[in-house]
């Protein structure tokens, strides 16, 4: 079993642990607790909370969840027995300090720094929130479009550039962790075998 870096929680809750892969980077004072799945090469930054414990979370390949964001999903409730789950794709940027809650986010949808996410969002895969915006309960960003504002509404389409960029982006943060992987691993602070 990988033991986490110092200063990182990895919990269960309810009996259910995280499952996270080998390759994933967990940056030390993450919190991740519950019913959480993170897929290869993710990577989940500095003082990040992935809480699974009203419902579940799936972090897809590649996808990095910047410094300080929040990831909940909602309970099963009344009107919604299943609640809603959040399920996050392949290839998602996720910036600094967003929070994420009961979303779904396809492969390569980009939420920007600070932006917010609420229940029964469904974001389209190539589709953007801007930054500091918040899409309000049950909203859908279409494939290709860039939403702002508070609440967010339809501020341009994406061209193919725009998307290339987004796709750097997400190689870029792969090999940015790898590179925080061994410096920590250099200094002492990473996950060591048991």
């Amino acid at each position: 079993m990988i033991t986490p870096p110092p200063g990182t929680t990895i919990a269960p809750f309810a009996g259910t642990w995280p499952r996270i892969h080998d390759s994933a980077f967990i940056a030390p004072g993450c919190r991740i607790i519950g019913n959480v799945e993170i897929g290869p090469d993710a990577s989940i930054w500095y003082n990040c909370v992935i809480r699974g414990d009203a419902n579940r979370i799936v972090i897809g390949a590649r996808t990095n969840i910047q410094d300080g964001s929040v990831i909940h999903c909602d309970a099963p409730k009344p009107k919604r027995p299943d609640g809603i789950p959040t399920i996050i794709g392949d290839d998602v940027l996720i910036g600094h300090m967003a929070m994420v809650h009961g979303t779904v986010l396809e492969d390569r949808s980009f939420v920007g720094i600070g932006a917010i996410t609420m229940d029964g969002c469904h974001m389209e895969s190539d589709s953007m929130l801007a930054a500091g915006a918040m899409l309000t309960p049950g909203k859908r960003i279409p494939s290709r479009q860039l939403w702002g504002g508070r609440p967010a509404t339809f501020m341009r389409e994406l061209g193919d550039a725009h998307l290339a960029d987004m796709q750097m982006g997400v190689q870029g943060y792969v090999m940015n962790a790898r590179a925080h992987m061994a410096s920590l691993a250099e200094a002492g602070l990473g996950p060591s075998e048991d």
